[in-house]
């Protein structure tokens, strides 16, 4: 793969992570406002927890590929 399309795929990367970082802040905005709000269906808040869980995970993934490997 050459540097410039190392770099493309890098931005994307990047803008994917800041989408997901969002989705995640509303997932949990939208869990806080249910729970505070006392009459939520609590499967609808397991799902919710369960997704954000998952948006996580794939922060997560993006974040070790966009950090280079140290050789010690």
């Amino acid at each position: 793969m050459s540097s410039a399309e190392e770099m493309k795929n890098e931005d994307v990367l990047r803008i994917e992570l800041e989408v997901m970082r969002r989705e995640h802040r509303d997932l949990d905005e939208a869990i806080t406002a249910l729970q505070e709000k006392g009459t939520s269906d609590q499967l609808t808040i397991q799902r919710l927890k369960k997704q954000k869980l998952a948006l996580k995970d794939k922060i997560a993934n993006i974040e070790d590929r966009l950090t280079p490997d140290i050789i010690a």
